[in-house]
Order: structure tokens, then sequence, then C-alpha cells
């Protein structure tokens, strides 16, 4: 598995310090950028380098994508066929597990003006360790918006 990076300008820090961290604990990370913090970059096309790279290989491959609310990154994620982007801004951490346990969500994207720096790694320690149930409803439910993405 290989985790892709990328952010723009708010959420350039966190990326920086969830990109050491990972490192750390020996994943194969590549970070698809900002490479330095510009302010008022546009994310479109930096996070759409991470989806196109995951959407290569959707089964395996994940993203942790980076901006102020996670809102439009996770939007732009998801327009690549067999992304799941989910966005956490804080809150229960339930949220997470469900991510990974119900959606096989293939992208986290993170708020960088919202999540902490410590809320940031504890979330993706629990969304990489999580995996996707298997569950037939849930297995049904994926290949429901396969389907859907094949006629896009």
């Amino acid at each position: 598995m290989t985790i892709y990076l990328a952010s723009d300008h708010a959420g350039f820090s966190l990326k920086e310090v969830v990109h050491k961290m990972l490192k750390e604990l020996d994943y194969e990370v590549v970070d698809l950028g900002a490479e330095v913090e510009i302010q008022n970059d546009d994310y479109p096309p930096i996070i759409a380098r991470a989806a196109e790279k995951v959407s290569e290989n959707p089964e395996e491959d994940k993203a942790i994508i980076f901006g102020g609310s996670g809102q439009g990154e996770a939007i732009v994620a998801n327009k690549f066929n067999g992304v799941r982007a989910v966005v956490f801004y804080g809150g229960a951490l339930d949220i997470i597990t469900l991510s990974r346990e119900h959606n096989d969500a293939n992208i986290l994207s993170l708020a960088g003006r919202f999540v902490t720096e410590d809320e940031a790694k504890e979330v993706v320690a629990l969304w990489l360790a999580t995996s996707f149930s298997g569950e037939e409803r849930h297995v049904r439910r994926i290949a429901q918006i396969k389907d859907i993405e094949s006629t896009l």
C-alpha cells in the first residue's frame, strides 16, 4: 500500500506533521504537494494528483488530503472513479471507523483549520488500522457505487 498526501496552503502544516508520523511508522508515503506553503493556492489540481493515483489502484492504495475544511478537497477527490473520500473535521471518532468498515473509504480528507495535530495523528492511525468489514450489505452497496461510476 502506498499512501499519497496532498494539501493546499490551509492544510500544509498538518500534512507535514502527518507525513513525518507516517514515515516514522514505515509506511510508503508519496507527497504530491504542495511542496511549500503558498497562500491562496488552488486546491483542485493538487488534490486531483492524489485522487488520480488512488483511482489507479483503489483497492490497495490510499490518500490523505488536507485543506481548510476538507470539504472541497473531498469533492474533488470523489470525482475520480474508484475513490471514496470522507471528511473529518472533528467530533466522534466512530465516523472514522465506520468510513473504513462500511464504506471502504480510500481517501481521508482532514480539515486543517479544525483538527489539531494530535487529533490528526490519532485519526490517521485509526483510519489506517481499520479494515473494511466485507459484510455482504457493504460489498453490495460499494458495487452499486461502482455501477454508478461506470455510467458516467
